[in-house]
């Protein structure tokens, strides 16, 4: 082989290391990626109904006048008074810590002494039902009572219902027959707001719940916040 093609070879061998290098300097193909995770909310403790009542109870309605529409509303004078009664046998029976052992000595002293006017007030909340109801009356009152005496033994409220049912037990020891109706309607509705109170705490569970609900039960992955504990990701 001559000088002159040997020449040649490292020439073409030149130019194609040229090519090669200026190839491997242009612009590279991308690589696809992995698509991001998923995004995760962090979801705080589902509201719970207060004082471990049940999610499923049922508060009394509130009417257009925004009277919540308990055993209560809208009762005669009578009915006041024997309404009282009832909660004070309620709480009698119901109120067993010692911080309330007196209610149940009230309780008896008041049936002793009150006999006479009870009785009365029984007999006119008769005739009422009767005017109402007809020679059938019996029935219907019974109904009613039922619903009076399981709405003051709610048990959410019992150690509420029994400090208050306390106080009134104490005044009511002082009270004489011919004040007795006087006694009741003010007295009535001061055990009544233990209820009212706890029925605006669970409406506003409901609210809350409701909010919950709409904000975090949605298909995107969550992770539930526990006090105390690690978070975890649910699908």
């Amino acid at each position: 082989m001559n000088l002159l093609k040997i020449r040649q070879y490292i020439a073409a061998g030149v130019c194609l290391a040229g090519i090669a290098a200026l190839s491997a300097c242009g612009p590279k193909t991308p690589v696809a990626s992995a698509p991001p995770p998923a995004p995760v909310m962090v979801v705080p403790p589902q509201p719970m109904p207060p004082r471990g009542a049940s999610p499923n109870l049922v508060p009394p309605p509130i009417d257009a006048f925004g009277v919540r529409r308990t055993v209560n509303a809208g009762i005669s004078t009578a009915q006041t008074t024997w309404n009282l009664r009832s909660a004070y046998n309620v709480a009698a029976l119901n109120c067993l810590e010692p911080k309330h052992g007196q209610i149940v000595v009230n309780y008896r002293e008041f049936l002793k002494v009150q006999a006479k006017k009870l009785t009365a007030v029984n007999k006119l909340v008769d005739q009422e039902f009767k005017a109402k109801h007809g020679t059938r009356f019996i029935p219907p009152r019974e109904a009613y009572m039922t619903q009076v005496y399981n709405y003051f033994a709610l048990p959410p409220t019992l150690s509420s219902f029994c400090d208050a049912a306390l106080a009134m037990s104490t005044e009511a020891a002082t009270v004489k027959s011919a004040d007795l109706d006087g006694f009741a309607a003010r007295s009535l509705p001061s055990l009544e707001r233990v209820f009212l109170e706890f029925y605006r705490s669970y409406d506003q569970y409901r609210t809350d719940l409701g909010a919950w609900q709409a904000k975090y039960t949605a298909s995107q992955p969550i992770a539930v916040a526990v006090p105390g504990a690690p978070q975890v990701q649910a699908q």
